[in-house]
């Protein structure tokens, strides 16, 4: 096999679909969002697509977007954005390329105060060192 299909046989198995203790997700707050659908019952898939959002000159992407979750019996894209506002400033732009680019793709941004908010009213925030 070929470098390239190295890289394409990873992406096939990109974890989808298992409970969240079973993937390895790039940041804590994606583990919670994971543990919330499952104690819904909420079937999801993590990053399952990668969306390109630019093109060099030969057709090759340079820039792509991989939305945190799919939630496929609403068949809409979910991204969480709980990081520094740099952070979330870059993922808008992200965001709104890719809805200009493929129109047809729901696409939903969870912001830190609503993912707090969210997380609060199902028992599942950390307890912090100053709460009483």
């Amino acid at each position: 096999m070929s470098a390239p299909d190295d890289v394409r046989a990873a992406r096939t198995r990109h974890p989808a679909g298992r409970p969240a203790g079973q993937v390895r997700f790039a940041h804590p707050s994606e583990r919670l969002f994971a543990i919330l659908l499952d104690l819904l019952g909420v079937r999801w898939e993590y990053e399952p697509l990668e969306f390109p959002l630019e093109w060099d000159e030969r057709g090759s992407p340079v820039s792509a977007f991989r939305p945190d979750f799919y939630v496929p019996a609403l068949g809409v894209f979910i991204e969480l954005t709980t990081a520094d506002q740099r952070l979330v400033t870059r993922k808008n732009r992200k965001v709104r390329r890719m809805r200009q680019l493929y129109p047809e793709v729901p696409i939903h941004i969870v912001y830190q105060r609503d993912f707090t908010s969210l997380l609060a009213s199902h028992g599942l925030l950390p307890v912090t060192a100053g709460a009483a």
